[in-house]
């Protein structure tokens, strides 16, 4: 959406939270983005002040969950099912979905798989491997 500028992105965010609490038109995408913010109001907090938001970092070493790029996962794996790319994620979605017995359980455990897929492709300096990421997701449902 926005390249590599964290602010840009981060205001990005606010500004569709907002717009969608004072009933303003949205585009689909940030239709998208307001839904995905719905269903975590764990983070709505933070979107009340987009400065303070802006600078705080998220460190994982400390136990802290980035909730930008939680979201923006959310948003990458709506990505995935809207042009089902790879080729059979929507299905394996679609069993996820069964077998979580909720959408939103099945994206998480999504999320397990597409992260230790970049994370993987950014160590080895490669393109995200798309089979090794549609294997790890049929590992979840084999489990």
């Amino acid at each position: 959406m926005f390249g590599n500028d964290r602010n840009s992105l981060r205001r990005y965010y606010y500004t569709v939270w907002e717009k969608a609490n004072t009933g303003q038109a949205l585009e689909p995408l940030e239709r998208l983005i307001a839904g995905i913010i719905s269903d975590h109001p764990e983070y709505q907090p933070m979107l009340v002040d987009a400065e303070a938001a802006l600078h705080r970092d998220y460190l994982p070493e400390m136990g802290q969950t980035n909730p930008f790029l939680h979201l923006g996962m959310h948003i990458a794996i709506h990505e995935q099912l809207g042009s089902d790319r790879p080729a059979g994620i929507l299905g394996v979605y679609q069993q996820l979905c069964r077998k979580a017995g909720d959408s939103h359980e099945a994206e998480h455990q999504m999320m397990d798989c597409l992260g230790e897929t970049l994370w993987e492709a950014q160590r080895n300096g490669r393109e995200p491997d798309e089979q090794a990421y549609l294997a790890r997701l049929m590992r979840k449902l084999r489990n």
